[in-house]
């Protein structure tokens, strides 16, 4: 499944991350999201959605929620 179907609430571990922009895909890593990591969506809005990773909320938009899989 991937983040854009995340239930808000709920951690999930994130199992990859597929942009296919490897200089975005690096800005992700740097922000903790990276496989291995717990991710929790905090609230939807219009176009995406806004995520706990470690210690920061981050705004992301469905284009990303989609490359970004996750296992509950």
């Amino acid at each position: 499944m991937n983040l854009k179907e995340a239930e808000i609430g709920e951690t999930y571990t994130i199992r990859g991350v597929q942009t296919g922009d490897e200089e975005f895909e690096a800005f992700l890593f740097r922000l903790g999201c990276f496989s291995g990591e717990p991710i929790t969506v905090v609230s939807r809005l219009k176009n995406g959605c806004v995520v706990a990773i470690r210690d920061g909320r981050y705004n992301i938009d469905n284009g990303v929620a989609e490359a970004i899989t996750i296992e509950k």
